[in-house]
């Protein structure tokens, strides 16, 4: 399922205009600088809860020691934030069923 087909059961399940819930699915996941809920929440170091649904966060992967694959050198790899989603309780058990 891609964004357009969300944003169509939304508006099918909700009576919205298909331009609508367009929207609504747009304003919520955007990952365009400054746009979209969840991605500004993540930016400002914050987590995002949907009880039932899951956990959107970010976590800190730390400097490594690494080697280039083209020359073999070794090569210091920095730090970064990585987001990431931990399914809730009530969306693993639907699934494994």
């Amino acid at each position: 399922m891609n964004k357009k087909e969300l944003a169509a059961k939304l508006a099918k399940k909700t009576g919205l205009s298909q331009a609508a819930a367009a929207k609504c699915v747009n304003e919520i996941f955007d990952a365009r600088p400054g746009k979209g809920i969840i991605a500004v929440e993540l930016d400002a170091g914050r987590k995002v809860t949907i009880p039932g649904f899951g956990t959107f966060g970010t976590r800190t992967r730390a400097a490594r020691q690494g080697t280039n694959p083209a020359t073999g050198q070794p090569m210091q790899i920095p730090a970064r934030k990585y987001p990431f989603f931990r399914p809730g309780k009530t969306l693993k058990e639907r699934v494994a069923e």
